[in-house]
């Protein structure tokens, strides 16, 4: 496959339930809206199958169940590359928080290392662990997975640089909280900076907390490999559309070798 330097990406930030088919069709009408603006890579969020919140060993399907088989069909359907986050059935009976990468030519899971036990929350409690980095290739561009919590640990993005990643994308679930919107701001430039490369963070748009469980704040972003800010969202739902360019990433590498 010939490489090529830009690929228009979107982030379909929105606001999931508890119920897969609702979510499945939510998420349907969000890609096929971003493939008409003439996406190629549509992110959406962390815990698009099901909200946290919700019981999601109840709602945990293997990634040939039908929330990913419907995401695969409308993904051909549409010509693009799709990124979501589900949730697997772990064999210790818990669940892995894993992302589905699919489309023409690209096939991939990541299931989120750094699980979220802070800020009062246990996330291990319900979700297993993975334990390996993943990057695809989209029309000869090199891309790697994150999600959420993720985004607290430099080295994760770092190495997803040095295996030639020219973009991240992290869906996210980013719970509301004193200063949690400047960290989210912090965290996304920093990573695409740590990771030189473009980094695309979508998350849940802003809600209440279900129970003591919160959703999300929106500022979904996309963010050059010097961590400058092209594009955010604000808190509603809404579509982010922007373009990356690879020789940033190359040209960025070259003057500051710090992979």
């Amino acid at each position: 496959m010939t490489a090529r330097s830009t690929l228009q990406v979107a982030a379909a930030q929105v606001l999931t339930t508890a119920d897969p088919v609702t979510n499945l069709t939510l998420s349907i009408n969000a890609i096929r809206h971003a493939a008409s603006a003439g996406a190629e890579l549509i992110a959406l969020p962390e815990a698009t199958l099901a909200a946290f919140g919700s019981d999601l060993r109840a709602a945990a399907e293997p990634l040939d169940g039908p929330f990913a088989t419907g995401l695969r069909r409308v993904a051909k359907e549409t010509g693009v590359v799709v990124v979501a986050g589900l949730f697997e059935p772990a064999p210790d009976g818990r669940v892995h928080n894993t992302l589905l990468a699919t489309g023409p030519g690209a096939e991939a899971s990541y299931r989120k290392i750094h699980l979220y036990d802070a800020f009062g929350s246990r996330e291990s409690e319900l979700v297993a662990p993975g334990d390996e980095l993943v990057t695809f290739e989209v029309k000869g561009i090199t891309v790697g997975l994150a999600t959420c919590y993720d985004l607290r640990f430099a080295d994760q993005f770092t190495a997803l640089g040095r295996l030639g990643a020219e973009l991240v994308v992290v869906p996210a679930s980013w719970g509301a909280g004193p200063g949690k919107e400047e960290q989210w701001d912090l965290l996304t430039r920093a990573r695409a900076s740590d990771a030189q490369a473009w980094l695309l963070a979508c998350d849940q748009a802003r809600t209440a907390p279900v129970g003591s469980v919160p959703l999300g704040i929106g500022r979904s972003v996309l963010a050059n490999p010097l961590g400058s800010v092209v594009v955010r969202l604000g808190s509603e739902s809404g579509l982010l559309l922007g373009t990356i360019d690879t020789d940033l990433v190359a040209t960025t590498r070259q003057r500051v070798p710090i992979l």
